[in-house]
Parts: structure tokens; sequence; C-alpha cells
């Protein structure tokens, strides 16, 4: 229990004690994660054809419920799931795959300041791994 009475204020300094560090600088912005960038592009796509999340999930033989976990980036969806809802969209799956990592480099470029034309990578940040 507190030695202060009921109705006492506390004071909180509004000067750091002497001798005592600064707080840690900010943390560098995280990655994207490559299920949201996909579920962004699923949606956009669902969206601009104007089409609902039942007639695109029927369309594709998976829930309803499941395709909007994918959409909102909470499910990773295995490459089957993926490859059936971007047919159902009339994409192919490199379609699917070639709009995330298009996402993902516009992301990270603007996360790090830099353009898409001075990376580094010999990839162009198309690099996917099994």
């Amino acid at each position: 229990m507190s030695s202060r009475a009921p109705n006492e204020a506390h004071v909180i300094p509004l000067r750091r004690p002497q001798g005592e560090r600064p707080a840690a600088s900010p943390a560098p912005p995280r990655e994207p994660l490559w299920r949201d960038l996909v579920g962004d592009v699923l949606r956009r796509e669902r969206l601009a054809q104007e089409r609902t999340l039942k007639d695109v999930a029927d369309a594709a033989r998976i829930s309803m419920p499941y395709l909007s976990e994918v959409e909102r980036g909470r499910k990773e969806a295995s490459s089957e799931v993926l490859a059936a809802a971007a047919h159902a969209l009339g994409l192919g799956l490199g379609d699917l795959l070639s709009r995330a990592q298009g996402e993902l480099v516009r992301v990270t470029s603007r996360q790090s300041g830099r353009s898409r034309s001075t990376s580094t990578s010999p990839y162009n940040g198309m690099c996917l791994a099994a």
C-alpha cells in the first residue's frame, strides 16, 4: 500500500534527474507482413470489381469468414487458398503475388525514404523462399 494520504497529489518531475539517461530512440518501422500485403491486394481487387465477400468466397470455394480473415491479414493462407481467391477474382496466382510484391516495394521504399530506382538489390524485392 502507499504511504501517501488518499487525497495527496503525486508530483511527477518534468526534467530528468541529473545523470539519468534519455529514453531510447524509437524503434525502426517494422517490415510489413506478407499476409497483410496479400490481403490488401485481394480486398482492393474485390472492391474494384464491386463484388461481395460472399460472392468471391463462393466462387473460390472457401468460407466467407476465412476469406475475410485472409483479407485482413489475420490468417496466413496456403498457396492453394490464395490461388483459389485469385482465380475467383480473375487473376492468376502470379498476378496476385506480383501485385503484393509491388506493394512491398512501395511500402518499404516509403519507410526507408528511398525511391524504388535506388534499390541496390539485384532482385528488386522479388525473392521468395519456400
